[in-house]
């Protein structure tokens, strides 16, 4: 049986705020299989970004384990982090992260500029044809402060897909967008997921967004509360 592509194990994350103990995140436990195509759906505060940023890499638990393509991420040194992120893992923020004195393409193109395996003209060839897909091929010379936040949230879909990873984690990935270029997105996502095998896990409010995915984990208070099937009857 092929070893699942992401695995949290009984996961706490416990936030000190002043004298305050925030628990973001209670004895959550979630398996994802390799291929899935998966919402998070929860309200605003219930630890989505949270969950994200730990399988992300970005953070790590107070306690429990989370393991991304079979490594630990508690136990990985901080380059060895650094390269799980870079090489298998894409990452879409909810506030964009973009690199403000970067072009378009440039922001796009970096990921694959750190990885430093491709050539000039595969880079090329590859940022082009996301900046098209997200309809932002006439915006590759702007800078993010040149663009609309809708565009800043296109430039960070383009980013993290642009290397191909395995897994990649869209945190309200349609949030900043109108229906038709939200669906886009979506669309493009699906056909990466379909045609490369690349999982997403991703949360969204929306429940158009949610008709696409091929399951639903529900999170209230910091727990996994229930995961449907896309047809809404209970999978585990």
């Amino acid at each position: 049986m092929p070893e699942p592509i992401v695995e949290a194990v009984d996961v706490a994350k416990v936030y000190q705020l002043g004298k305050t103990e925030v628990h973001a995140l209670r004895h959550v436990d979630l398996v994802v299989e390799r291929g899935e195509f998966l919402s998070i759906a929860c309200p605003s505060g219930s630890g989505k970004t949270t969950l994200l940023n730990l399988i992300g890499g970005v953070d790590v638990p107070s306690s429990g384990t989370v393991r991304v393509d079979g490594e630990d991420t508690s136990r990985l040194t901080e380059r060895a982090l650094t390269r799980l992120r870079l090489d298998h893992i894409g990452f879409i923020f909810q506030t964009f992260n973009l690199v403000a004195v970067l072009t378009v393409f440039q922001n796009v193109e970096f990921p694959l500029l750190l990885q430093g395996r491709t050539t000039s003209e595969e880079r090329r060839r590859r940022v082009n044809a996301l900046l098209e897909a997200v309809g932002l091929a006439d915006h590759s010379r702007h800078r993010p402060s040149e663009l609309s936040g809708g565009q800043r949230q296109r430039v960070a879909v383009a980013r993290a897909l642009v290397a191909n990873p395995p897994l990649v984690l869209a945190d309200e990935p349609t949030a900043n967008l109108d229906s038709k270029t939200g669906g886009n997105i979506i669309d493009l996502m699906r056909e990466m997921n379909r045609r490369d095998g690349t999982t997403f896990i991703f949360s969204t409010h929306d429940p158009k967004v949610m008709s696409h995915a091929s399951a639903i984990v529900r999170l209230e208070d910091g727990r996994v509360v229930g995961r449907e099937t896309a047809q809404g009857a209970e999978a585990r």
